[in-house]
């Protein structure tokens, strides 16, 4: 289940991406470059832009509701799903060697004020 919420996820990401390419720009961007002037025609529809920006909100709404959902699936308090997590957790550190008694040391004659 798990897995299939990210494909979800993965494909959900693609579209948004998709179309927010797809957009016409504002005020420049790279959308012109990839042929959104026959965006308009799109499907026969005149007023494309409206479509667009629903896509892009239905898209951003599914997105997050699915990350959420993957979330409550997967769970945060059940096993680390990476291996490094999980190899983490199994190694033991050494013990670190019990720190050299200081040597004994004689304090130094203090300075005489030279005259």
């Amino acid at each position: 289940m798990f897995t299939a919420l990210v494909v979800l996820i993965l494909i959900v990401c693609l579209l948004l991406a998709l179309v927010v390419l797809a957009q016409n720009p504002k005020g420049g961007g790279i959308s012109s470059q990839f042929g959104a002037g026959g965006a308009a025609n799109l499907m026969g529809v005149k007023r494309t832009g409206d479509l667009l920006e629903k896509l892009t909100w239905g898209f951003a709404i599914g997105l997050i509701v699915l990350s959420l959902g993957s979330h409550m699936v997967g769970g945060s308090a059940g096993p680390a799903r990476s291996i490094n997590q999980q190899r983490a957790q199994q190694v033991k550190l050494p013990a670190s060697p019990a720190p050299a008694p200081a040597p004994a040391t004689t304090p130094a004659p203090a300075p005489t004020p030279a005259q």
